[in-house]
Formats: structure tokens, sequence, C-alpha cells
């Protein structure tokens, strides 16, 4: 089981350097399933290696001229403050059964890893729904009092489930501050990275005991993933794949449902 993860280690990372995005979000139910972690390991893992790749990515396109700094760090700075409140503070005092309903308890791993499983829902109906974005007009705007909002929630988002919200940051980034497509997916690589990677060290390295040697190994086989995906995307159109992938999201979304809520019960 753990050389299937790591083979998944190596999907994740393809996936991303062939379609750009995506792919991180396995990283919890990998580490959960295949590596048999709890779910807040798991999920604290997940942001250092979503935030890793996200860094290989952004530099990327930082590269290419397609961040836009100053956008990144207002977005970021609230993003950063919304994980590390939740890693920090609430994730280690949440008690193992936060209520129950009748004959059933709803426990804590159900409540993070069904939250989770709902946002790999949307993920992929983003996914599916690419083509239909609208793109700003490259006239940045900055409506701080909505995008420091905006940051604080999917920090906080991304610090309860440990996934990059990319989905929900690029619409944010065009909608708010008028960016351009392409800026908008370069600059959202950024962020994630700023507040998964600082999220992670502020929060979890403090409270948790960390596997430094485990997560080195997971996340260096994800970055080369990211490599061998970015050659392969020169023979492969990786729309179609990102279709596909779309559709991979919802059933394994649909397998962690089934999982914590009907299998276990």
């Amino acid at each position: 089981m753990e050389i299937a993860g790591y083979i998944m280690a190596l999907l994740i990372g393809i996936t991303l350097g062939l379609i750009g995005g995506g792919g991180s979000i396995l990283a919890v139910p990998v580490l959960a399933y295949m590596f048999h972690l709890d779910e807040k390991i798991a999920t604290g893992y997940s942001l250092f290696i979503v935030g890793t790749a996200a860094l290989v990515g952004g530099a990327r396109q930082s590269k290419k001229g397609c961040v836009d700094w100053r956008t990144a760090i207002v977005f970021g700075l609230p993003a950063i403050i919304g994980v590390w409140i939740i890693r920090h503070y609430v994730i280690p005092i949440l008690p193992n059964v936060l209520f129950t309903v009748g004959e059933l308890d709803f426990t804590r791993r159900m409540g993070m890893l069904g939250l989770f499983a709902l946002l790999m829902f949307l993920a992929a109906y983003a996914m599916l729904n690419d083509t239909e974005r609208n793109s700003g007009t490259g006239e940045v705007t900055y409506n701080y009092p909505l995008i420091i909002i905006e940051g604080l929630i999917v920090g906080g988002l991304t610090g309860f489930v440990g996934a990059g919200g990319g989905f929900l940051i690029i619409p944010a980034l065009v909608l708010i501050a008028n960016l351009e497509i392409k800026t908008a997916i370069g600059t959202s690589l950024i962020i994630i990275a700023l507040k998964s990677l600082l999220g992670f060290f502020m929060g979890d390295a403090l409270v948790m005991d960390i596997d430094w040697g485990f997560l080195f190994v997971f996340t260096s086989i994800a970055v080369a993933g990211i490599f061998l995906g970015i050659y392969i995307n020169q023979y492969i159109d990786g729309r179609k794949l990102k279709k596909g992938f779309g559709y991979f999201i919802i059933v394994m979304a649909v397998f962690i449902f089934a999982m914590e809520f009907l299998i276990q019960q």
C-alpha cells in the first residue's frame, strides 16, 4: 500500500505538470488511506506538499511575468493569518467527537474529510467548466476589504482541509482584482505557496511531531513528477486530461464519503 502511495505521489506531481493544478487535492486522501495517517497529520502534511508544489509552479510562472506580486501579498497575508489561526489554535483543540445525533457520533475525522470531499466536488466542477471562465481586463484594481475577507476565508478553509483552493482563488483574483486569467493563475500559485508553507511552519510544525524524512521523500517524488509532467505535456493535450481528471476527482470524493459515512459506520 505504501508503494502505491508513493506512486500516487508521482502521479500528483505529473498531474500538476500536465494541467497546471488540481493534482495536489489528492494528497490528503493518499496520506489518509494509503499511509493511514491521522486526519490532522494528513491535512498538515498536505499543506507542506501543496505549498512546495505551488512554489515550484509559481516560480516558473514568475519567470514568464505571470505573477502580480502586489496582489499576491495583499491577498496572501490575510490567507496566511487564516491558515495559521486554524492550524495553530483550532485544529489542536477539536475533540474526537464533534457532536452526536441519536446513536451517530459525528467525529472530527468525518468533519474534516467530509468537508474535504465537498471541496473535491467543487474543484472537479471548476475543472469541468474551465472553458467558461471569464478573464479580467488586466487593469488591476484593489478592493481591499473584499480581498482581505476572501483571503481570510480561503486561508481558513485551506487550514481546515489542507488543500490549496486555487479554484476559489483564481475566480476571486479575476473578479475582485481584475487580473487577466494567466496572471491570476500564476499569482494564485504564489498565494497558495505562501499560505500553505507558512501556515504549516507557523502551525503544524509547532504543535505536531513531524516525520520529516517521510514528508521530504513524498514531496520530492511529487516535485519530480511535476517536471516529468511538464515534459509529457509537450506531447499530450492537457485540456482533455483536465476533463478526465475532473471526473476522477468526483470518483475520489464519492469514495471518501462512502468510507467515512457508510462503510466505517
